[in-house]
């Protein structure tokens, strides 16, 4: 667990799963540090943010909508720069955020990075954390030339993939599921190949990744897991 922290933060998102996510993050990472939570940037007052000291804003949606939220996003950071503004990135946004909000006040963060990485960005503060994150960079060079969302998985690949993050085998999954090992395994690297993994490694490091335990709804066993391991050790 990290050290104290004794100011407001501010959850804004449009997903009630990344709402519950950063709740679980800042119970088992940050002590005494109260989150609110807004699903539109609008809704938010002067007041809130004239407390907050860390703001945590997860960006998506089509090019308009970005737009509008980059340019409302932009005018509340010249206005409260004491704020350090964190912004979770899918690959498709990359341009445009990089274009409208990195300032010395914020942060840009990949929708793939790890509990610990958002963690940790909240905890130091802007002026201790890169401005934007090694994987972002990579994977905005990536998509330099695509700018498509990562293609969608099926239910099924979903379903294989949150039983291999909870610790299932192939054999397993398949007797749960009564479907045979071949089946399975044509999921799973179905699965790896629309999201463009090579290797065991890199899946389970998706699968545990923020937008993995997000799309995957794992995150609220993950950090349940944590909060035993720190209770454990403590």
């Amino acid at each position: 667990m990290l050290h104290n922290y004794n100011r407001q933060g501010i959850v804004i998102s449009e997903t009630p799963l990344m709402h519950s996510g950063l709740q679980k993050v800042v119970d088992s990472h940050i002590e005494t540090m109260g989150l609110l939570h807004f699903f539109d940037v609008k809704n938010i007052g002067s007041n809130e943010l004239m407390r907050t000291s860390v703001v945590i804003a997860e960006l998506g949606g089509d090019e308009q909508k970005l737009a509008r939220e980059c340019e409302s996003y932009y005018s509340l950071i010249s206005r409260f720069r004491e704020v350090h503004w964190i912004f979770l990135v899918p690959r498709a946004s990359f341009s445009k955020a990089v274009e409208w909000l990195v300032r010395p006040e914020t942060t840009l963060l990949s929708t793939c990075e790890s509990i610990e990485t958002v963690a940790n960005a909240i905890f130091l503060g802007s002026q201790k954390v890169d401005r934007i994150s090694h994987s972002l960079l990579m994977a905005g060079q990536e998509s330099s030339n695509d700018e498509e969302n990562t293609p969608l998985l099926t239910a099924s690949e979903k379903q294989v993939l949150r039983l291999l993050g909870k610790g299932w085998g192939i054999n397993q999954i398949a007797q749960l599921l009564k479907k045979s090992n071949k089946t399975i395994s044509a999921q799973k690297h179905s699965a790896m190949r629309r999201l463009s993994l090579k290797t065991n490694a890199e899946m389970y490091g998706w699968i545990n990744s923020f937008q993995g335990l997000k799309e995957l709804n794992l995150l609220s066993m993950h950090m349940e897991s944590q909060q035993w391991n720190n209770l454990a050790t403590n």
